[in-house]
């Protein structure tokens, strides 16, 4: 922690710039969740086959792989901040497009370029936040991300129950007014997908206001802008020794992708792998995306599962908090490692529940909120923070688009196929695989992951040059 606190209109700058860009992982978590209360109805609307609800699921994926993979790239060359926007373009088009789609194929189009968006600002929000926090507070602001993650899942979760109550309590309503009753009644799913046109304008409006990233200004000769928001955001004493550590490891850095496969920065990039890799075959995004499906093979009905669900998003909201707030005192480690174990555990509880024909949606519920718990305060914490801070300056958007690819594929296969596995195999099965997945993280973890709390981005990548000279020997 600095000697001097900067002033608070320094802070409040700071932390106007993040909330800004934290709202990406809003849209992020929104538009992931949203179709979680969709499926049964758009299911018997359009007929589809078990493969197809898993296509129509993980459409957005694939459009979240080439966002992830062309973001870092594009905005080591463009900038952080002209990539955020064009984020927010695609996200706001993908709502409209929804929540008007005239048949299944034009839905999936909409959601794959909504996708598009999500890769995008997955992988420009924390990098930012990253780039611009302090290291005393870096912990907590990057987590901040993951907290308004959290945050956009709760609010589909709530929208969608909201507007499913209105549409069954109000069956009478907007008579006359066809698009509107078919949007708000009849097929009230596309109102669902529709609600996230207002943070997605919110976020395009506010991004025109916070400034370039200043490590991407100076890395690219245009240094006086980049010291100019160094000062504002932490005073001129510490922005003077961060304005050396970056010009020092400007200096070092070749700046290829290629750097990234050399020894000490090759345990970079698997740390990276690996947590992106084992953070989505927690069976995390299959609760967010089918967690009502399962709470209905447990007997409750559609009301009822979309109720639960917005039980499970308060639970992710609390423990997103209290990792937000001990992220920098406990450690990046304690909360992944630790926090893993009891996934496994509760992984483990849930699929005995289900292999046992526990038909009771309490004791399910229950399970589900101890598995949400703690997966929220260890790896869906951990991951934006550890994949934002362990690559050097100059490849960090394509070292991060990496990663970040990885993460969405990885995805993109658990949530196309779990519908089509536990059909095939039963839930209890899908519920032992993530188990084991789970187990095999958590000793990953234990072995691979460094602790970063407290360094700078500079002192980080040190880390991994004496790590080369290790490996070397």
């Amino acid at each position: 922690m600095p000697t001097t606190l900067p002033s608070f209109s320094a802070r409040f700058y700071l932390a106007r710039i993040c909330f800004v860009a934290s709202l990406g992982g809003l849209l992020f978590g929104f538009d992931t969740a949203v179709i979680s209360g969709t499926f049964s109805m758009v299911e018997a609307q359009f007929s589809l086959s078990k493969l197809q609800v898993g296509w129509f699921g993980s459409s957005a994926l694939v459009g979240c792989l080439l966002g992830a993979l062309l973001g870092g790239s594009l905005s080591d060359r463009l900038g952080r901040r002209p990539l955020l926007i064009i984020a927010s373009l695609l996200l706001l088009i993908s709502a409209a497009g929804s929540c008007l789609p005239p048949n299944f194929a034009v839905l999936i189009s909409a959601r794959l370029l909504g996708g598009l968006g999500v890769g995008i600002a997955s992988v420009l929000a924390p990098l930012y936040i990253s780039e611009l926090a302090p290291p005393w507070m870096r912990g907590r602001l990057v987590a901040f991300y993951q907290l308004s993650v959290v945050i956009g899942i709760l609010l589909s979760y709530y929208s969608n129950w909201w507007l499913l109550n209105f549409s069954q309590s109000h069956s009478q309503a907007l008579m006359g007014w066809d698009l509107a009753r078919r949007v708000m009644i009849t097929e009230v799913w596309r109102a669902m997908f529709g609600a996230e046109m207002i943070p997605g304008l919110l976020f395009l409006l506010l991004l025109f206001g916070i400034p370039e990233s200043p490590r991407w200004l100076i890395a690219h000769a245009r240094a006086s802008e980049g010291r100019s928001i160094l000062n504002r955001i932490n005073g001129p004493e510490t922005a003077a020794a961060e304005w050396q550590e970056i010009q020092a490891a400007l200096a070092a850095e070749e700046g290829r992708l290629a750097e990234l496969f050399r020894p000490g920065l090759r345990r970079a990039l698997l740390v990276g792998i690996g947590l992106s890799f084992f953070g989505q075959l927690t069976g995390v995004n299959i609760v967010i995306y089918y967690g009502p499906i399962v709470l209905e093979q447990a007997g409750v009905n559609l009301g009822g599962a979309l109720s639960y669900q917005v039980i499970i998003g308060f639970i992710n909201l609390v423990f997103t908090l209290l990792a937000l707030w001990k992220i920098d005192h406990w450690g990046r480690r304690p909360l992944l490692v630790g926090g893993m174990a009891f996934v496994t555990l509760w992984l483990s509880v849930i699929a005995l529940q289900f292999t046992l024909e526990v038909k009771s949606a309490l004791w399910i519920g229950v399970a589900l909120g101890g598995y949400m718990a703690c997966v929220a305060l260890s790896i869906c914490a951990v991951i934006w923070v550890i994949t934002g801070e362990i690559f050097p300056n100059r490849v960090r958007g394509r070292a991060m688009s990496i990663a970040t690819f990885v993460n969405w594929a990885t995805n993109f296969v658990s949530v196309f196929l779990f519908p089509w596995y536990v059909a095939s195999f039963g839930a209890h099965t899908g519920f032992f695989t993530f188990s084991a997945i789970c187990l095999l993280a958590t000793l990953f973890f234990a072995k691979w992951v460094p602790e970063t709390k407290g360094k700078s981005l500079e002192q980080i990548e040190r880390y991994w040059t004496r790590q080369r000279s290790v490996e070397q020997e």
